[in-house]
Order: C-alpha cells, then sequence, then structure tokens
C-alpha cells in the first residue's frame, strides 16, 4: 500500500509538467485562440478537471507554458560567460556561434518565439517580461563586452554602444526565416553566419587583425 501511494504522489507531483508539455503542443499548433482545453487534457492523459486543479484558466496555462520553455533560453545563454572576452572579435564569432547554435537547435525557443510575436497584443505583460528575463540579459552582456572593447580601443566609438540590438538583428532575421521558410526554403545558416560575422567585424573593429575566419 505504501508502495502504491508513493506511485500515486510521484504521479500527481508529474502532472503540471504533463499538463505544460502537452498545452505547448497544442497552443504552438493552434496558437492561443485555437487552443482547447479539452484537447490538452487528452494529449496529456488526464480530464479537463485535472487542469483547473492546476491552472485556473486557460490564460495562466499559457502564462505557465511560455515561462517554463523561456527559461530554458538564459540557461543555455550562460555559456556566455565562458566566452574569453578578449579580444573583441574573439567574444564576437564566439558570442554569434553560440547565438545561431541555440536558435537551430532549440526548436522549443523557436516556438516560444512565434507565440510572442503572435500574442504580444493579447498579452502585453508577458512580452515585457520576456524582454526582461531573456532579451535584456543577453543585451546587457552584450553591450558591456563592446564598451570594454571600445576603451581598450579595439572597436571603434559609434552608436552600437547604446544600441547592441543591431548587433543581433541579422540572427533575429534567420530566426524569422526558420519560424516561416523552414520547410519550404533551404537556408544556409552557416554561410549566413559567416556573413553576418563579416558585416560585424568589418563594421566594428578598429584594426585589421580581427578579420572573421
Amino acid at each position: 500500500m505504501a508502495g502504491e501511494n508513493k506511485v500515486r504522489e510521484r504521479r500527481k507531483a508529474a502532472r503540471p509538467a504533463e499538463i505544460i508539455e502537452a498545452a505547448f503542443e497544442e497552443f504552438t499548433r493552434h496558437g492561443y485562440a485555437g487552443t482547447r482545453l479539452e484537447d490538452v487534457a487528452k494529449l496529456a492523459g488526464v480530464t479537463k478537471g485535472t487542469i483547473y486543479v492546476y491552472f485556473p484558466d486557460k490564460e495562466q496555462l499559457f502564462h505557465a507554458v511560455m515561462r517554463k520553455y523561456w527559461r530554458r533560453i538564459p540557461d543555455d545563454m550562460r555559456q556566455l560567460h565562458g566566452i574569453p572576452e578578449k579580444p573583441a572579435a574573439a567574444f564576437l564569432r564566439s558570442f554569434l556561434r553560440l547565438v545561431y547554435q541555440t536558435m537551430q537547435a532549440d526548436r522549443q525557443g523557436r516556438e516560444i518565439f512565434r507565440l510572442i510575436v503572435a500574442e504580444a497584443e493579447r498579452f502585453p505583460a508577458l512580452v515585457d517580461e520576456y524582454h526582461r528575463e531573456v532579451i535584456e540579459p543577453v543585451l546587457e552582456k552584450l553591450r558591456g563586452i563592446l564598451d570594454e572593447a571600445a576603451q581598450r580601443g579595439e572597436i571603434r566609438r559609434s552608436a552600437v554602444l547604446e544600441f547592441p540590438d543591431i548587433v543581433l538583428a541579422p540572427a533575429a532575421l534567420m530566426h524569422l526565416w526558420l519560424l516561416i521558410f523552414s520547410n519550404r526554403r533551404p537556408f544556409d545558416a552557416d554561410r549566413f553566419l559567416e556573413a553576418h560575422l563579416d558585416l560585424v567585424l568589418h563594421g566594428l573593429v578598429a584594426d585589421t587583425a580581427a578579420q572573421p575566419d
């Protein structure tokens, strides 16, 4: 009997994660408005009433899905702290390659990005939270590295130091391309990355020693 109780307790503890996983699949397939909780319940192998035990309504379930999966992105990007910060060109190469590798490998991260774009008007507070928890830490890391490099004279002082987002703009374009055209139009992400590196390094670096590989 004690063993059976432990199994039931483990199953109960696992249910929220199972519901969130099923909801992720339904939200990414149908969007927020098109997702039905009965379909989430069926995919999760629970009753619709069980969902309400853990999540008061569909909106709260959507919030839980978004937060679970976007928090994996900063975990991946913590590898940034292991990237050598000198010289600037070496950091930028490693930084952008990590960004591209993460985007290509993380299907869930791409789908969360798609949902953020699609549901921004409906959930502005959630979008603000996504920017604060996911985007801002990456931009602050990049801004700090660029500022230090400019102080050492490795890169030119320019408006890019104020708007490090520009350094990531081509990567954001590739992210959108993968979301929209990945199944219909071939895309050489490695060559695109090399073009991105060439653009950034020749635009920012102060001397000719820092050429892309």
